[in-house]
């Protein structure tokens, strides 16, 4: 025979196990509510499955992970940078859903490291849901310094329309284009925004959805701004210098492949130096890579600068038409630059769909003029000139002012971008280049010297 302590249930009577089991059941009640709490409801939506996509690639730890997410949603990350962030905090927990649309997202996160609770905000593109433009996140809650109302919104977007009839390249598609969005605003599409700098990115990705121009755009600045600068800035010597002017990378590869890559095309008044020293030291090359591939807009007389070490005798380039001023700027080469030249010898010029403006001027420059082999995937798509302009101390409008005419092509990029002469997926062209690369100089050591 076996003895048991009855339970501590059994041992209640009447009323005494009443109590206990209404103490019982709300107790059950009030954690399940908690753990409702604690794991929000994320939307349904594009910009719900993004927030979803990002919690779980980063929490994950697993860098091949996070690499694809970023290559799939946000290419504008870089891997190295969250994956020692997601090793600082451990992780995130989603601890709210604040507020939300369809293509934006407010929430709260807290560490899984530490008690810091953060304030995170996630917009997707107007005309393409799967791209992320804007990921922050952020300790504490959002600074009540700026928040917009209706009149201000219905203010900036007024703005926006009326400097975009004034200065936009084609003025029957301003016309067009400044109408829709106001009658968007109208209809309440930005209603719901309060945050600043998420409304000037769904103000400015709804410009490039209703134009087809990607070189439209509208910045928030959170401190006021002086009035708008001049059409090309002076950049910040400091920032420029801490970039190495863009000049990412020169080294050689074997067998004496040189390999250049650029990040930004920047001023020659401010990098001229930079450049030449990159490309004396790669002159002595019998190949030449040029990385394009995370290289967005900039400078097209540096552009020219690169060339002009491409090529012995002055070449014409380009045509910049000005839609305002109404003139037409030639761009050259410039056969007399310091350094030593890479000419007579084969070059390569990897691309992505993360090429934009100035780097796709390079690129279909040196391929219209049968100068280099293009390596990865067709680029961005954006061949206009473009200039900031004020709508107010906190917002600025850029409106593409002028376009590129190819003396070669008798066109340019803008929309349909740069298609390179061996596609494949760009995380391969390095490779794919090397090879290239080391059989031309192959073939050109096999080669009898009087037919080189």
């Amino acid at each position: 025979m076996r003895l048991e302590a009855p339970g501590a249930l059994s041992m209640l009577k009447g009323s005494d196990l009443t109590r206990c089991l209404i103490v019982l059941l709300v107790g059950a009640l009030f954690g399940t509510a908690s753990a409702v709490t604690q794991n929000p409801m994320i939307p349904d939506t594009p910009a719900g499955e993004a927030l979803r996509a990002w919690l779980d690639a980063f929490n994950s730890g697993d860098r091949a992970r996070f690499d694809s997410f970023e290559k799939l949603h946000a290419p504008w990350l870089t891997t190295d940078t969250e994956m020692a962030r997601r090793a600082r905090t451990g992780g995130y927990d989603l601890l709210s859903i604040d507020k939300s649309n369809k293509l934006w997202i407010v929430f709260h996160t807290k560490e899984r490291a530490s008690s810091v609770e953060g304030y995170g905000r996630l917009v997707v593109r107007s005309y393409d849901p799967d791209h992320v433009t804007l990921l922050s996140l952020a300790p504490g809650a959002p600074s009540p310094e700026f928040t917009l109302d209706k009149a201000e919104r219905t203010r900036v977007v007024n703005g926006a329309a009326k400097l975009l009839e004034k200065f936009y390249l084609f003025p029957d598609v301003a016309k067009r284009v400044s109408e829709k969005v106001r009658v968007l605003r109208e209809r309440g599409e930005y209603g719901e925004i309060n945050d600043p700098e998420i409304f000037s990115i769904r103000l400015g990705d709804d410009l490039v959805l209703l134009s087809g121009d990607k070189h439209i755009g509208v910045d928030y600045f959170p401190k006021a701004m002086p009035p708008e600068p001049a059409r090309r800035p002076h950049p910040d010597p400091r920032q420029l210098a801490a970039l190495n002017c863009g000049f990412d990378k020169a080294e050689h590869y074997p067998p004496n492949i040189g390999y250049l890559k650029l990040t930004v095309i920047a001023e020659p008044e401010s990098c001229i130096q930079t450049a030449t020293a990159a490309m004396t030291f790669l002159a002595d090359s019998d190949a030449l890579i040029i990385d394009l591939r995370e290289a967005r807009g900039g400078s097209p007389p540096m552009v020219a600068v690169i060339c002009s070490y491409l090529f012995d005798e002055p070449i014409h380039l380009d045509d910049i038409d000005d839609h305002q001023e109404n003139t037409t700027e030639q761009l050259w080469t410039n056969p007399y630059l310091p350094g030593k030249k890479f000419t007579g010898k084969p070059v390569f010029v990897l691309i992505s769909g993360r090429t934009f403006s100035a780097s796709e001027e390079l690129a279909y420059d040196l391929k219209s003029l049968k100068r280099a082999t293009l390596v990865g995937e067709t680029t961005g798509g954006g061949a206009h000139t473009v200039t900031p302009h004020r709508i107010d101390e906190h917002f600025f409008i850029r409106v593409p002012f002028g376009r590129f005419v190819n003396p070669v092509t008798k066109t340019d990029w803008e929309g349909t971008g740069v298609e390179p002469d061996v596609k494949v997926p760009a995380q391969e062209a390095l490779d794919v280049a090397r090879t290239l690369a080391a059989e031309s100089i192959n073939r050109a050591r096999l080669q009898p010297q009087g037919n080189r």
